[in-house]
């Protein structure tokens, strides 16, 4: 005979030792009944996605694709490609504080993420209130977040560069946390693959330490950028200003057009130039019939079937209605970004895991990293008076990593690893520093500026394991989800880098016939602000030491996978949103490949 329970949980009332007690007295009663479904009639599916962004927009592509019945659960609202692009080609005088935005507004409604640049009146809507969405800093760091179908996909930067083996092996050389369990060579075919769908434009430079795409034509760069090149490649050989390789089509891709150089990109693409989720990933997991898509999903947790050793499926609070809902699968994926995911696997407790899902390691939220930046130096660049450029390029210039690449010649004393920056060329527009009056005024700010160029370092930063999140003892959020507690500093070696991360941009301004070089250096910078949060779920060899195999595949629960930022080892100083695609595409292969085999 077969027995249903029906389990009534109540998360938005629960303190966080009751729901703990709760979870695992259900645990417990599951145990002692046989045949027993974890709620009735809760739906089932072949695969449950958690998130809809970068990694979530990927498998849920690979995984319908791949013929399995998949329910996407995303947190926030939906998001229709186009449509919602409420502010895309809005210009700046039709915006009531001319796109600086509320000063008021964002010191009490986004008092953290109006610390971060990218955050401004023209995308606000794009990012969740602080206001409505704590947590807690036990020192600085500024958590961006974007809650809506396609996620931060919408708003991000596109830069894309592979990792090499001088990053995936870097840990093992230097005695630092854990070694990476896979090499470029595993890599490799997912880069590609994510390229022929992608669409990455770029230039091949042939470097070992930053292997080249399978680019579409680069954006070309502008007179003053070339100036830099060439006086740069020729005081400092193992140097290379090169365009920024990013996920934007410079000519018609998989039904997606070629950038028109419009503008601001973080509204949003309705011509599908730039990737994201809505534009590309989504539509095609869409087209497979698949795909079931439920905006307004909270999870809350993952069940975890103690006789199978499985993920049974997900908890899920309806962010609008607030009701309490279940969903089985028998795959599931967690994309819910760095901090979003290990959040729900902190809050996935159990009898057989008390301190979180998979979390035999006791490794799961500790080694949280971020890349620094907002260090270098920006000087005018003398002469090109009758020379502009036309259009909004939506990249700049890129200069890699030029320390410590292995040998002699580029070897640091003084601090481990390396730095990239990002920067441009451009002549200064009307918002410069002018002086006179009336017609003389007009027909000055009529006439372009003078060039400036100016570069910024992106580092690396080192795991450790201090550097950790983990829940919230007393406090929930109108969820019933107990708040992250968020404890990350930059280190040592941190510091030590962006001395030299200034000094190098002053070097190469001044070899390409710089003036007025001015350096920065922001002063509260802080973990979180690069907005590349990484590690807390990292990828290992050894399951006493790690969440992850090499497959994002749970050391201790082997149809859950975690492909988002948390299963990062180290950081490498490249954007990673690209890495963690092509680490998405190759577990969702395996994932389909095990449950076929029925290993999972």
């Amino acid at each position: 005979m077969t027995h249903v329970l029906q389990l009534q949980w109540d998360p938005p009332t629960f303190s966080v030792q009751n729901q703990r007690r709760s979870v695992n007295l259900f645990h417990s009663l599951l145990m002692s009944v046989k045949n027993v479904y974890v709620s009735q009639g809760a739906p089932e599916y072949d695969a449950i996605v958690v998130g809809s962004g970068i990694s979530g927009g990927f498998a849920a592509k690979e995984l319908c694709e791949k013929g399995l019945k998949t329910i996407v659960l995303e947190r926030g609202r939906d998001v229709v490609h186009g449509e919602d692009y409420i502010t895309e080609h809005k210009p700046k005088w039709e915006f009531e504080f001319r796109g600086r935005g509320d000063r008021k507004l964002l010191e009490e409604e986004y008092p953290v993420q109006s610390r971060s640049s990218p955050v401004n009146e023209s995308n606000l809507h794009w990012f969740v209130k602080d206001t409505e969405h704590p947590y807690i800093e036990v020192n600085p760091f500024t958590w961006v977040r974007g809650y809506h179908v396609g996620g931060r996909s919408i708003m991000w930067g596109r830069h894309c560069y592979r990792l090499s083996d001088l990053d995936l092996e870097a840990n093992l050389r230097e005695g630092v946390a854990v070694d990476w369990p896979i090499r470029y060579g595993d890599l490799q075919p997912w880069y590609d693959y994510v390229d022929d769908w992608v669409g990455i434009n770029g230039e091949a430079l042939g470097l070992a330490h930053l292997p080249d795409s399978q680019f579409l034509p680069p954006f070309p760069l502008n007179s003053g950028e070339q100036v830099l090149r060439e006086a740069v490649r020729k005081s400092f050989p193992e140097r290379y200003v090169t365009i920024g390789r990013t996920a934007i089509l410079t000519q018609p891709h998989r039904g997606r057009a070629a950038c028109h150089y419009c503008g601001p990109c973080s509204r949003g693409c309705s011509a599908g130039a730039y990737f994201s989720s809505q534009s590309s990933t989504l539509p095609a997991a869409r087209a497979t019939g698949n795909m079931t898509l439920r905006p307004n999903s909270v999870v809350h947790s993952i069940i975890y079937d103690p006789e199978s050793g499985r993920a049974a499926g997900v908890r899920v609070v309806d962010a609008v209605t607030m009701e309490q809902l279940e969903f089985r699968a028998k795959v599931i994926f967690l994309c819910a970004s760095t901090l979003g995911s290990t959040q729900i696997l902190l809050n996935s407790t159990s009898t057989a895991f008390p301190d979180g899902l998979a979390n035999s390691s006791g490794t799961l939220g500790h080694y949280l990293m971020d890349h620094h930046f907002e260090v270098g130096a920006s000087g005018d660049l003398p002469g090109l008076e009758d020379v502009y450029y036309r259009g909004n390029r939506p990249t700049g210039i890129y200069i890699p990593r030029f320390r410590n690449l292995g040998d002699r010649a580029t070897r640091r004393s003084d601090f481990l690893r390396g730095y990239g920056y990002q920067g441009d060329a451009r002549r200064e527009g009307w918002g410069r520093p002018t002086t006179g009056f009336g017609v003389a005024l007009k027909e000055q700010l009529r006439d372009p500026g003078q060039w400036r160029v100016s570069i910024n370092a992106f580092g690396e930063m080192l795991p450790r394991e201090d550097n950790v999140v983990e829940l919230d003892s007393e406090r929930t959020d109108k969820w019933g989800i107990p708040l992250l507690r968020i404890d990350c500093t930059f280190g040592e070696n941190e510091m030590a880098m962006r001395k030299d991360m200034m000094q190098s941009a002053v070097d190469m301004l001044e070899v390409a016939g710089c003036s007025n070089i001015a350096t920065f250096d922001r002063n509260d910078i802080a973990p979180g602000l690069g907005i590349h949060e990484m590690g807390t779920a990292r990828m290992g060899r050894d399951p006493k030491t790690s969440v992850l195999n090499e497959w994002n595949q749970a050391h201790d629960v082997p149809n859950l996978f975690v492909t988002d930022g948390s299963c990062m080892t180290s950081a490498g100083c490249q954007n990673p949103s690209y890495t963690y695609m092509a680490l998405t595409a190759r577990a969702a292969d395996y994932a389909v490949r095990e449950l076929k085999r029925l290993n999972i």
